[in-house]
């Protein structure tokens, strides 16, 4: 084991062994060592795990109330874009894993919106662009969340809308105190943001971005809410909110329009899986990238992990290889189904996994990996769970994309529109490539695991390119090294960037493999002999929460890291 522990835990350590040598009574006692960090959450009726405490108390408080787990990742997911609209707001896409407890099953959703019909690939040539930009009206795609949250509603949610949002609109009209971390990305979110019309006057009140412990309100985001929980869907699609969304794109230059936002409408899919060792592990299918992380797991399955250790050269050489290896059929196969022949059936099969597997070399890093071709035989985000009494589950994560979005701020609404559309690649042909009324590659990515028929866990990892690798690595710690759901979330990560990417860009040689403090330098320095370019860094590896049914005992365990603001709460 080549993990370093933090020096705080050695020393608790250290003076408990003490204890014991000069106790005769007790020096008989075998002395199990706690783990380290916090202790998981655990509770018998009800669980939410969100990245702001106030919003999971919010969550918890709708299971009170008798609402079910979908109300409550709706509440929660409303108060996330006002109080964490970093990472989340009405103007970006949501995909939701949901356990239905009466039909023993899974069901996935996919909200994300679709492109301009009116913009087509030619405009993006004719301004001589080579990539879709990442801010302005360009990359505005439609936002699917609000369609989300009312069709989840219509489907399994039992309190009214107008009882699931209140908590979001009072936070709104009333104020809440900014969190440390959320001020931070607020902060340099506002520098990029404040030349768009209207994001100052909502987002920087008083002239700056709030600070830690500044109250924010905003009665726009309020008011807009409100209109929701009167009219429903058609509140947002149609009328004066659709009107200001297309006002505020077409007055910057872009293309969305009324007709494109009326006409959107998420889609029901079925979730796609793998067997991991006894684990049957959920994603949606593409236009997102959750298939990545099946692929991973079943490359990953056919090496003895456990006795490779956690922390050690040997095994985060094998992660990385495996994940440079998926992330290129990323870059060649995730789009949008609708438009491109996605094999999906083939890319998460066991056969095809054994075929990839062949070119990863144990002693030495590869500088790239061509994309496989499986059909003979491709920013800133918010995750959260819930579960119900009734043994209802909701995995669901919800984003803008780069952080607030595209900068592009509807007057008198009290949101930013999502920049999805950035991750369109312009080249023709490509099953990613720019279409009219098209749904872009997504980064964002729930994910459930069952287990011999039953729901076992709820989870994701929140962070762009970080969410399949993340998934996988949550997965490795809790079955092969045996950690509780708060460990396996709580230890150092690897992040691994510079695959090709699905907007065309190409990987450089070998890539950057980044590493969280707490690796030892003897991993480091077998890292490097093996050819690995390698970072170590404190940002960039997500943000991870999860809830996992212990059927044995009939409760509800919850975790929250460290890496986030947010907490697990039940009751």
């Amino acid at each position: 084991m080549t993990f370093c522990f933090p020096l705080h835990s050695l020393l608790l350590c250290s003076t408990l062994l003490l204890m014991i040598q000069n106790d005769d009574a007790m020096a008989q006692t075998r002395l199990v060592s706690p783990k380290a960090g916090r202790s998981e959450v655990l509770a018998q009726h009800g669980m939410a795990a969100t990245s702001q405490p106030l919003v999971s108390r919010i969550a918890v408080e709708i299971l009170r109330k008798g609402g079910s787990a979908m109300d409550a990742a709706i509440a929660a997911n409303a108060a996330l874009g006002l109080m964490e609209p970093t990472g989340s707001g009405m103007g970006g896409d949501l995909f939701a894993i949901v356990w239905e407890a009466k039909t023993k099953k899974l069901y996935g959703f996919n909200g994300s919106g679709r492109s301009p019909k009116s913009l087509t690939l030619a405009e993006f040539k004719k301004q001589g662009l080579k990539r879709i930009p990442a801010l302005g009206p360009l990359p505005v795609t439609v936002p699917g969340c609000v369609d989300g949250w009312i069709q989840l509603h219509d489907r399994f949610g039992k309190l009214p809308m107008s009882e699931i949002l209140a908590p979001a609109i009072h936070y709104a009209r009333e104020g809440f105190p900014v969190s440390e971390l959320i001020a931070y990305y607020w902060r340099g979110n506002a520098r990029m943001l404040r030349r768009y019309e209207n994001f100052s006057g909502i987002f920087e009140p008083g002239g700056h971005a709030p600070r830690k412990g500044e109250i924010f309100k905003n009665p726009y985001l309020a008011e807009t809410l409100g209109r929701i929980a009167a009219g429903g869907k058609k509140a947002f699609y149609e009328g004066p909110v659709a009107e200001a969304i297309a006002e505020a794109v077409k007055s910057a230059g872009g293309y969305l329009t009324v007709k494109d936002l009326a006409t959107h409408s998420g889609e029901w899919v079925d979730p796609v899986s793998t067997d991991y060792r006894g684990y049957r592990v959920w994603e949606l299918p593409p236009n997102g990238q959750g298939i990545a992380a099946l692929q991973m797991l079943n490359i990953l399955e056919a090496y003895d992990i456990q006795k490779m250790g956690f922390g050690s050269a040997e095994y985060l050489h094998l992660l990385c290889e495996t994940k440079k290896l998926a992330f290129e059929d990323r870059a060649r196969w995730y789009a949008d189904p609708s438009f491109s022949k996605i094999p999906v059936e083939a890319l998460i099969s066991k056969e095809y996994a054994e075929t990839r597997r062949a070119l990863i070399s144990l002693d030495k890093a590869a500088n790239s990996y061509e994309a496989g071709n499986p059909a003979l035989e491709d920013g800133d985000t918010v995750y959260l769970c819930t579960a119900d009494k009734a043994g209802n589950m909701v995995s669901l994560i919800q984003s803008n994309y780069r952080g607030m979005g595209s900068g592009i701020t509807p007057k008198g609404l009290g949101f930013v529109l999502q920049d999805r559309g950035e991750l369109f690649d312009l080249e023709p042909g490509h099953p990613n490539s720019y279409a009219p009324g098209k749904r872009p590659f997504h980064t964002i990515i729930p994910a459930f695991v069952t287990k011999d028929g039953k729901p076992w866990m709820a989870f994701g990892v929140m962070g762009g390119a970080m969410q399949p690798q993340g998934h996988v690595q949550i997965l490795v710690n809790m079955i092969d090294f045996g950690m509780n759901l708060q460990e396996a979330g709580d230890v150092p990560r690897l992040r691994h960037s510079g695959s090709s990417q699905p907007t065309g860009q190409k990987m450089s040689s070998g890539g950057r493999l980044q590493l969280e403090p707490g690796f030892s330098p003897e991993t480091l320095e077998a890292l490097k002999a093996l050819g690995h370019r390698l970072r170590v860094s404190r940002g960039g590896f997500g943000g991870y929460q999860a809830i996992l049914r212990d059927h044995d005992n009939g409760i509800y365990i919850g975790a929250s890291e460290s890496r986030k603001d947010g907490c697990a709460l039940g009751y």
